[in-house]
């Protein structure tokens, strides 16, 4: 399996501009962007999204993937028919701007249920899913390849364990069996940091575990390293790479092994760092250097 590489544009929100970013990406030859939520996304004309689009393919990139970035869609898990009916519009309007962009997957977070109200979690993933099914098919109208999920680190926003993953996957998957004219394939989105350690600091699942096991399943995932409890993620420069967890030679043999069997052809894994603290003037400005750093390392790996 050949992974393409690209970056997710969460690092460059109300500090640079998306003409900077493609402009580093085009620079280091990677050509595939997945774009990140921000606020006004949900908001903005159609315009936006269809220049947007011109300016990374007038530098050789491809949109390929918009996904959220602020865990703003989980308001399926409240049990408010108000925030239902909010994550379900914002649901929408983001695949409409996948669309727009030229992208072929748009996904989220399924969403969180609220620590106090642990008791809504089986209802707020039947209700997930039953949107899901109903936005495949608006999926499906306007050209998209997919959708996707991300498998997060705690149990409170699932899909998180293997049985988890299996469970929401199989039922998108049934419905697409069912009605292939009308749906699109739904893949999770995965991440080579999330792992899941107890309310104690143990270790139930490391990252890997729901990794490998998540391939079958997956189109693309995020790279990030970590710490060993999973409570911090960061890049990949020197400093980062000894003291993180995540070995990208690990990663790499977990991707090629041909006993992973992916279901698309196209993975691609995107970089998602924040970079350096956002909003000062002393690190602001090494944002550039921060991400150069992390996508040489991984490309001397994914060559």
């Amino acid at each position: 399996m050949n992974i393409e590489l690209g970056l997710k544009t969460d690092c460059i929100e109300t500090r640079y501009s998306f003409e900077w970013l493609f402009d580093l990406l085009a620079a280091e030859g990677i050509h595939n962007v997945q774009v990140g939520s921000f606020y006004e996304l949900y908001v903005l004309e159609d315009s936006y999204f269809t220049e947007l689009r011109e300016k990374a393919e007038s530098r050789g990139l491809r949109i390929k993937s918009v996904f959220t970035a602020h865990r703003e869609l989980g308001g399926f898990f409240v049990g408010d028919p108000r925030m239902e009916a909010a994550a379900r519009k914002g649901f929408e309007r983001l695949i409409e701007v996948g669309a727009l962009v030229g992208a072929d997957y748009v996904g989220s977070n399924p969403g969180a249920v609220y620590r106090d109200q642990a008791g809504n979690k089986d209802q707020g993933t039947q209700t997930y899913l039953r949107h899901l099914k109903e936005l495949s098919r608006k999926a499906k109208a306007l050209g998209l390849k997919g959708l996707t999920m991300e498998p997060m680190s705690c149990m409170a926003e699932p899909p998180t364990t293997p049985e988890e993953m299996q469970y929401y996957i199989s039922t998108m998957r049934q419905d697409h069996e069912t009605s292939p004219e009308e749906t699109v394939p739904t893949y999770l989105c995965g991440d080579i940091s999330h792992g899941l350690c107890d309310a104690e600091q143990q270790e139930v699942f490391s990252n890997l575990d729901l990794f490998k096991v998540g391939i079958p399943m997956m189109n693309e995932f995020h790279f990030k390293n970590t710490d060993a409890i999973y409570s911090s993620t960061f890049g990949f420069n020197s400093q980062e790479i000894e003291k993180g967890t995540v070995d990208l030679q690990e990663i790499y043999k977990i991707c090629t092994d041909p006993t992973s069997v992916w279901p698309v052809d196209d993975v691609v894994g995107y970089l998602e760092i924040m970079g350096p603290k956002i909003g000062r003037d002393y690190s602001d400005p090494h944002l550039g250097d921060e991400l150069r750093k992390s996508l040489r390392a991984i490309k001397s790996i994914f060559r």
